[in-house]
This record gives structure tokens, C-alpha cells and sequence, in this order.
């Protein structure tokens, strides 16, 4: 982004010099390129439809020369020309960062979604685990509060559960 800014710098610098040493007249230059800064300032439409994204640069570049291609000396109307191109390099290149930095930050989103969502995962395998120990030693009558063994108990019957193993029984009824 800085790099294009620069670059337009440099290459906006190097036009006004090709120009003044090639011996044109500096007065005349200036008022031509202050006339058309004038214009451009003074006209808010003017502004908006010369850097309109939905507008075709061929669209542009014709609407100016329509304006000022007779007005402005040969030398003004070229540096106008090499600033519009430079103007939309560096717009291109802006958009090409944003494209960039949205792209960065809609995955780093996702990366942080999916580790929610594995914590989340882990927190419930816990709290089953431990709803269950609690619910089978009020059931079988003494304590399953072995850690090691509680946690294999619950790993090996979540694995069980997630592979379709475990199939559901009726309990109290003769078959």
C-alpha cells in the first residue's frame, strides 16, 4: 500500500521534472494543473463519478479529456494522465490489501471458532462423564469415583457411542 503511494510520489515527482527541463513554461503549467485541481475541488459530482468503482476507466480517462483536454496545455493534460493512472494503481492496490486483510482475519475467525468449538466439545465429554459416574454410583450403590477408571469408563463408552455401538435396551420388561 505504501509501496504504491511512494512509487505515484516518485513518478509524479519525476513527470513535473521531465516537464520543467524540457523547457516548458513553468507559469503556464502550474495554472493548468491548479485549474484542474480547482475544478476537481470545487465539484463533488465530478469527484464521486472520477472514482466511481462501478465506472469503466476508459469511461473516466474520456470524461476528463472532455473537460480538460482542450483547455490544459499538452504537458499538463499528460501529467493529469499519468496521475489518474497512478491514482488507480494505488486504488488497486488498496483493494487488493483489503482483499488480503479480510481474507487473514475471516480465517482467523474460523481457526478460533473451531478451537471454541473443541473446547466446548471436551467441557461436555467432562461434564457427561461426570453426570454419568454420578447417575451409575447411585445406581450400582457404591462409589465410581476412581479417576482413572471413571475416565476410561466414559472414553471407552462415548467411543462406543460415536461409532453406533451402544444400542439402546429396555430394561424391566420380559422379552
Amino acid at each position: 500500500m505504501q509501496g504504491s503511494s511512494r512509487a505515484a510520489f516518485a513518478a509524479g515527482h519525476d513527470a513535473f521534472a521531465a516537464a520543467l527541463g524540457s523547457g516548458a513554461d513553468w507559469s503556464a503549467l502550474a495554472e493548468d494543473l491548479f485549474g484542474v485541481t480547482g475544478a476537481l475541488d470545487s465539484s463533488a459530482s465530478l469527484r464521486r463519478a472520477l472514482v466511481d468503482p462501478s465506472r469503466d476507466e476508459t469511461a473516466k480517462r474520456g470524461l476528463v479529456d472532455a473537460l480538460f483536454g482542450p483547455k490544459i496545455s499538452a504537458e499538463a493534460s499528460r501529467i493529469r494522465a499519468e496521475a489518474q493512472e497512478q491514482g488507480a494503481a494505488i486504488i488497486a492496490d488498496l483493494r487488493n490489501h483489503a482483499q488480503t486483510e479480510a481474507t487473514r482475519i475471516t480465517e482467523a475467525a474460523h481457526k478460533q471458532i473451531e478451537a471454541e468449538r473443541q473446547q466446548a466439545v471436551v467441557s461436555l465429554r467432562s461434564e457427561v462423564g461426570h453426570l454419568s459416574t454420578e447417575l451409575a454410583s447411585r445406581i450400582v450403590g457404591e462409589s465410581l469415583h476412581d479417576q482413572a477408571r471413571q475416565s476410561g469408563i466414559v472414553d471407552r463408552f462415548l467411543a462406543e457411542l460415536e461409532a453406533g455401538d451402544v444400542r439402546p435396551e429396555t430394561v424391566g420388561q420380559d422379552a
